[in-house]
């Protein structure tokens, strides 16, 4: 697969996590319901692009008539939707497990450390806003580019399952990395010491 040409770094302040808003849902529907969308190469590449459009149809469905949801929200580059996180917590209620999940659709940000400083802003808002001791996200080992954006955050390898996905005739791992609340304050707290 050929990754689209190189843009410029974009300025961190110019990644946020914000709320869903109306004008983002054209943008949202354009990615994710088109079957040929380049971001399915690497966001669980092992589900059928027909079953999942037409769940990803039904879901921007939803956006449209529900309010936005703090458990999930949009990735914007200097005021343009461009993916979108989301949050869930692990059972039972009230354990302080939560499990991350991160997109962003557009190939024109990727290689760019657009999710890595989406991902940090994200795994603070879940820490800040939610209950969580630990945060885990679930990936496959091909999408090196993820797994590689967690570990230079600190997150660590938690579980693996080996040749669970099957993408394009080939076995890949399943991948599971996590993060505890104290991990994260302490390479917070280091960040913010190296900076001064």
């Amino acid at each position: 697969m050929t990754l689209p040409p190189a843009a410029p770094l974009p300025d961190p302040q110019a990644v946020s996590v914000r709320g869903r808003r109306p004008r983002d849902l054209p943008t949202l529907r354009r990615w994710l319901a088109d079957p040929q969308a380049q971001w399915r190469e690497w966001d669980a590449p092992y589900f059928h692009a027909a079953s999942t459009s037409a769940v990803m149809q039904a879901y921007v469905d939803q956006l449209a008539s529900r309010p936005p949801d703090p458990d999930e929200r949009v990735v914007d580059v200097g005021g343009v939707c461009i993916g979108m996180v989301n949050r869930s917590e692990e059972a039972p209620a009230g354990g302080g497990w939560w499990d991350l999940g991160i997109l962003v659709y557009d190939p024109a940000h990727w290689g760019r450390g657009v999710g890595t400083r989406a991902l940090e802003l994200w795994v603070t808002a879940t820490f800040e806003e939610t209950n969580a001791h630990v945060v885990t996200f679930t990936t496959w080992s091909g999408n090196e580019r993820m797994i590689r954006a967690a570990l230079r955050l600190g997150f660590r390898e938690a579980g693996r399952v080996r040749e669970a996905r099957v993408v394009q005739g080939q076995r890949y791992d399943s991948v599971r990395l996590d993060m505890l609340c104290a991990d994260w304050e302490r390479a917070n707290w280091e960040r913010h010491e190296q900076q001064t």
